[in-house]
C-alpha cells in the first residue's frame, strides 16, 4: 500500500491552511485527527501527512478493491511557527490546551491562542458532521537530539495498546508531569465527545534528519491499519521496518521518572551538554547540563529523553526508565 504518485482523486475534500486533507471512507469507522507542526521547527510530520494524502489519492486507482472506513483529517498545527522555523512565536502551543482558550469577547493573549483556537475549530467542525464511533488523536513530533523514535500516550490500557501497535517504545507517566499538551486535552473529562477516544504522540527522530519524514509517515499508515481503518494486506511491510530500524534497542515500555524543568529566568542560560542522545543510559550523578547556578546532574539512573539543544523549551531533559508490571503492584 502507498505508493508514490501525484494522483487526485475526489475523495478528499476542501483544504485550507490548516487542513492538509480531510479523507472520508465508504465505509463507517473511526474518526483520526492528525496534527503535524504543533512546534514550527518540526516540520517532518506536515511533511508526512502531505505524503500520505497523495498516497491515499493514488491508491484506489492501483488498488481498485482498497477500502477506507471512518474518516481521516490531517492538520498544520501552528502556522505562524511553521512559517518562521521556530518552535513557537509567543508561548509553547503544546502547553496551552485547555478549555476554554479564551473568553469569546477578548482579544487572543498570544499568537499561539489564536493557532489553538482554530485547530480546535477544525476539530470541532469535524465532530459534529462525523458518525464516528470513536476518536483517534495523533501528534507527530521530533527532538531536537538524534536516537529512537517513541511513542507517548495516556496510562489507560486502550491507548497503551493501540501505541504498542506502532512497533515503537511507550513512555507512559508523561501527562501527569506535562500539563497543556494534545493529549492531556483529548483525555480529560470534560472534553466533549460522547464516543471513546485515544490519543497518542510519536516522536520521529531528530528535526533534522530527513528519515524523521518516512518514520512519520510510517507511523501513521500503521496506526490506521491499528484502528482497522485500511486493511492489513493493503499495507506494506515497509513501513514496519522503517520503524523497526529506528528503535535504537530500547524497551517496549517505559515509564518516566524525572523532569528538568526550566525556569523562565534561567531559560536561555540553560545549556545541555553535548553528546546526549534519546535512550542514552544515564548514570546517577553524571553531569548533563549547565545553567546559572553551574553544573548539572542526573538525579537518577535510567534513558536520556529528549535532551535540549535549542533555544526554545520548557525542559531541560527527561529520565525515563523501562517499566516493569510485575514492579508496578
Amino acid at each position: 500500500m502507498f505508493g508514490t504518485s501525484d494522483q487526485h482523486t475526489p475523495d478528499v475534500l476542501g483544504e485550507s491552511p490548516r487542513v492538509i486533507g480531510h479523507y472520508v471512507g465508504e465505509e463507517s469507522g473511526p474518526l483520526v485527527v492528525v496534527i503535524g507542526g504543533i512546534h514550527g521547527n518540526e516540520p517532518a510530520g506536515v511533511l508526512a501527512l502531505e505524503q500520505l494524502f497523495d498516497l491515499l489519492k493514488e491508491e484506489p486507482l492501483v488498488n481498485p478493491g482498497f477500502t477506507f472506513r471512518g474518516e481521516l483529517l490531517a492538520l498544520r498545527g501552528n502556522l505562524e511557527a511553521l512559517k518562521a522555523g521556530r518552535r513557537y512565536i509567543d508561548t509553547d502551543l503544546n502547553r496551552i490546551w485547555k478549555t476554554p482558550v479564551r473568553p469569546p469577547e477578548d482579544p487572543y493573549p498570544s499568537t499561539e491562542a489564536r493557532e489553538l483556537d482554530g485547530l480546535l475549530a477544525a476539530i470541532e467542525n469535524a465532530l459534529r458532521e462525523t458518525p464516528a464511533s470513536e476518536l483517534i488523536m495523533l501528534d507527530l513530533h521530533t527532538t531536537t537530539a538524534d536516537g529512537g523514535v517513541f511513542a507517548i500516550t495516556s496510562d489507560d490500557n486502550p491507548s497503551l495498546m493501540l501505541a504498542a501497535e506502532l512497533g515503537v517504545p511507550v513512555i507512559k507517566g508523561m501527562l501527569s508531569n506535562l500539563q497543556g499538551t494534545t493529549l492531556s486535552y483529548f483525555r480529560q473529562p470534560q472534553f466533549d465527545f460522547d464516543q471513546p477516544s485515544r490519543a497518542i504522540t510519536f516522536e520521529a527522530g531528530a528535526h533534522n534528519d530527513p528519515e524523521s519524514v518516512d518514520r512519520a509517515l510510517a507511523a501513521t499508515v500503521n496506526l490506521l491499519r491499528s484502528v482497522n481503518c485500511v486493511s492489513k494486506e493493503d499495507v506494506s511491510t515497509h513501513h514496519d521496518d522503517v520503524l523497526r530500524r529506528a528503535k535504537a534497542g530500547a524497551p517496549s515500555l517505559l515509564e518516566l521518572i524525572y523532569v528538568h524543568r526550566l525556569e523562565k529566568s534561567n531559560r536561555r542560560n540553560f545549556r545541555m551538554r553535548p553528546g546526549f542522545r534519546n535512550f542514552q543510559p544515564v548514570q546517577q550523578g553524571t553531569l548533563v547540563a549547565d545553567d546559572d547556578n553551574g553544573p548539572i546532574a542526573a538525579p537518577c539512573s535510567g534513558y536520556m529523553l529528549m535532551p535540549l539543544y535549542q533555544e526554545q523549551g520548557e525542559e531541560g531533559f527527561f529520565i525515563v526508565e523501562a517499566y516493569d508490571p510485575y514492579l508496578a503492584y
